[in-house]
């Protein structure tokens, strides 16, 4: 009979001692990231059969559990995978946001205005030299901004690749950790009889939690108890102990953009960027593709077509020498890039013949041994697609030519029309009397006219260069109230030609029209116009390009078409910040609702402590009453 008490004592003892020892455990990590709370598990041990019936034989411990909810667990790693990638996408275009709306005047829009201001200033002042100096001064303020916005949108890519770098690192060596533990959980769970290894097991958990912020990874578990991890479109990461890599390799159309390959038996393969749409990685990706490459091409765009529309206008006016414009601003080429997996040898070239028409796409042009492709790359994603079977070809204002050498099947290229336009515009003249501010025409009409015939000062078509004719002398004389001829070098002297007040009248590259109601013997002259220093015409024309629609198509201007950069921008930070802030609030309420279950709550530790202290009190009176009932045996039978 007391062997039996004493052993129902020891047992109680015991197991009150264990469950002490789990409690302090849970208490002592409390604050440990990752710890799941643990319980001690204890079942009646099996009674003994007596003639009077099964007489019990105290406790067991069975097992020390984890509060371990798998399906909370994975909502806190979804939480957490898409709560890392739209932060870290939100404080990336944060950079870009600040640096395109500084209220400091670090935007494009003052410098533009600027600009033209001074090219107003011209027309108002055409001959005075300081007038012309503004000119080239706010000139070169105006590409130098373009270039430091481009400067700066350069660092910041430069900063996002080192990231993509660093993640990639932490992917392979958490990964490389969760391997080893799954090696460590398998070889003690093995020796302690099949019990979980519970502190090993969280420490696994919280490394998956980590990856998570890096990437979205899935967890498979495998039926020995181990984890296998893979990202992306099924790419294995963890495989038992074998922890495969990740690595950055530059693209095979643009060396300075990175792309993530997965390393399987000695290869590389890249890995589609699309399939890594979550985490740190995901975020960054998805920044350098919708916003960076977004906001250079829309920068290249405005300095590109800025460019190349005043240098037409110029073009078609007259300097201060008398000699025809030439180019005030230096226009950036498109950039085009061989894959450096190509086998043929072709070279092709890209000319932009439309600035009004270029788009802020990137285009990717492919072989297949017959017909070529052009597709849209608009902010990462690509779009439309333009098949073709020869060159030369137009795609959105840019004509692509193959200039040498032979493309093979399977070759590709990368067209960039406006990415280097913020960086290499630039001004082409330094001496303010190239500037031409007057037009190379002079219309006039001859005192003895007796009718009431106005001609105006006349204006050059477009588009430069003039025609080689421009300035020869010609001359309109009507031969009655409703018909003209025309006489002088270029024309072809075409007569009889029937007359509306107010119409064009275009010969040589030059526009003019007659109103009113000229007479029979009436003159008009248009010829070169000499010293015409202080004329202001194409200035003027010059200055009209700051509100004309010269961009998308004629829908837009200058200063429309940078305020469509700022606004992606703009809105793309505001939806960012709304979203994170969401998804931030979500993930707190999923980690709330998962450390419920299986986070450590003192007070419920402590109310514990107290019961398996009663509990361990308790049994020590039993095996005190086991003693002395053995003591008072052993007197009575003395």
């Amino acid at each position: 009979m007391s062997n039996g008490i004493f052993g129902i004592g020891v047992s109680a003892l015991n197991a009150a001692q264990r469950a002490l020892l789990v409690t302090g455990h849970n208490v002592s990590n409390a604050g440990t990231p990752g710890y799941t709370r643990q319980q001690a598990i204890q079942s009646t041990s099996e009674a003994q059969a007596t003639g009077s019936g099964f007489v019990g034989q105290g406790v067991q411990i069975d097992s020390v559990k984890r509060a371990y909810n798998q399906f909370l667990t994975s909502q806190v790693a979804q939480a957490t995978t898409e709560a890392s990638q739209l932060d870290t996408y939100f404080s990336q275009i944060k950079q870009i946001d600040s640096l395109l709306t500084d209220p400091a005047g670090g935007g494009l829009s003052p410098v533009m205005q600027e600009f033209f201001g001074s090219i107003q200033d011209l027309a108002t002042n055409p001959v005075e030299a300081a007038s012309r100096q503004s000119v080239l001064s706010n000139a070169e303020v105006l590409v130098r901004r373009f270039q430091s916005l481009d400067d700066r949108l350069e660092e910041i890519q430069d900063g996002a690749n080192r990231q993509i770098e660093n993640s990639v690192s932490v992917i392979n060596n958490l990964a490389e950790q969760i391997a080893k533990l799954n090696g460590t959980i398998s070889l003690a769970e093995s020796t302690a009889g099949g019990h979980a290894a519970n502190d090993l097991r969280d420490q696994r958990d919280d490394l998956v939690m980590q990856l998570n912020q890096e990437v979205r990874a899935k967890v498979v578990v495998q039926r020995d108890g181990g984890y296998s991890v893979f990202i992306g479109t099924g790419q294995s990461l963890v495989t038992g102990t074998t922890a495969l890599q990740l690595t950055v390799t530059a693209s095979a159309l643009d060396v300075r953009r990175l792309e993530v390959a997965h390393v399987s038996g000695g290869n590389s393969v890249p890995v589609k960027e699309s399939s890594l749409e979550s985490g740190k990685l995901g975020g960054l990706l998805q920044f350098r593709n919708e916003a960076i490459d977004a906001v250079r091409n829309g920068l290249g765009r405005v300095a590109i077509a800025l460019a190349g529309t005043f240098n037409e206008q110029h073009q078609l006016g007259q300097d201060v020498r008398g000699n025809p414009g030439g180019e005030f601003f230096i226009i950036p080429s498109p950039a085009v890039v061989a894959s450096t997996k190509n086998t043929g040898s072709a070279g092709i070239t890209a000319d932009i013949i439309s600035y009004g028409d270029l788009a802020t796409s990137d285009y990717r042009l492919r072989f297949d041994g017959t017909n070529y492709t052009v597709t849209r790359l608009t902010n990462g994603v690509e779009g439309g697609a333009q098949m073709f079977a020869a060159f030369p070809q137009t795609v959105d204002g840019v004509r692509l030519d193959l200039a040498s050498g032979a493309i093979a099947a399977g070759d590709e290229f990368l067209i960039r029309p406006t990415i280097n336009g913020a960086s290499q515009i630039g001004v082409a003249i330094r001496d303010i009397s190239l500037i031409a501010a007057g037009a190379p025409i002079r219309s006039e009409a001859p005192l003895p006219n007796t009718g009431t015939g106005r001609i105006s000062a006349g204006t050059v078509n477009t588009p430069p260069p003039p025609d080689p004719n421009l300035q020869q002398p010609v001359t309109i004389t009507f031969t009655s109230a409703t018909s003209f001829d025309v006489s002088g070098t270029g024309t072809g002297a075409p007569t009889a030609i029937a007359f509306t007040p107010g119409a064009p009248i275009s010969f040589n590259g030059w526009t003019v029209d007659i109103t009113g109601s000229p007479q029979p013997g009436d003159t008009f002259r248009i010829g070169p116009n000499t010293n015409g220093a202080a004329d202001n015409r194409n200035a003027l024309l010059l200055g009209g390009l700051q509100v004309g629609n010269t961009m998308g198509g004629g829908t837009t201007s200058y200063q429309g078409a940078y305020g469509q950069v700022v606004s992606l921008i703009g809105n793309k930070t505001r939806e960012l910040e709304a979203t994170s802030e969401g998804q931030a609030a979500l993930l707190r309420q999923t980690q709330v609702l998962q450390q419920s279950q299986s986070g450590v709550n003192l007070d419920e530790e402590a109310a514990n402590l107290l019961r398996y202290q009663q509990a361990y009190l308790a049994a020590s009176k039993v095996i005190q009453t086991a003693s002395r009932m053995f003591d008072a045996l052993l007197e009575a039978t003395g």
